[in-house]
């Protein structure tokens, strides 16, 4: 398995964790993100990852920035991404198992250092469930 993973400078403490869990795993992981804590625009690294996971060069695609609402909203530009904005494991356990989430966003100012570990656990953890929400999922346009 591989995931793309992208953070701002408010996510840079989310990513090194993140990383190390998912290599500990053994996932490859792919690093778009910055390394320091230096302002960076979130743009710059979640087009990398949703353009990863939209061409299926990774299968999951996890962002971190302060709020989660940018990286979110930039993710959910691109075809075929479903990208989550989550605060706690239940609403990632909802994004994976019903909307069948490709990409998995975390406020790094709103979520608690532990809290963003589990909450990955929990994204790479559960299946999409099908049925219904398979129907649901369909009538999503890829464009407008």
């Amino acid at each position: 398995m591989t995931i793309s993973i992208g953070n701002d400078h408010a996510g840079t403490e989310y990513k090194f964790a993140i990383k190390t869990l998912l290599e500990e795993k053994g996932i490859t992981v792919v690093n778009y993100g910055t390394d320091t804590n230096d302002s960076a625009d979130y743009s710059d690294f979640v087009h990398p990852v949703a353009d990863d996971v939209e061409n299926n060069k990774s299968d999951y695609g996890i962002l971190i920035c302060g709020s989660g609402n940018g990286v979110a909203m930039t993710a959910n530009k691109h075809q075929n991404i479903r990208a989550g904005l989550c605060w706690n494991k239940e609403i990632v356990h909802l994004i994976r198992s019903h909307n069948d989430a490709n990409i998995l966003c975390i406020p790094a100012r709103y979520t608690a250092l532990k809290q963003a570990v589990e909450m990955v656990e929990v994204f790479l953890n559960t299946e999409f469930e099908g049925g219904r929400h398979k129907r649901r999922i369909d009538k999503i346009p890829l464009s407008c």
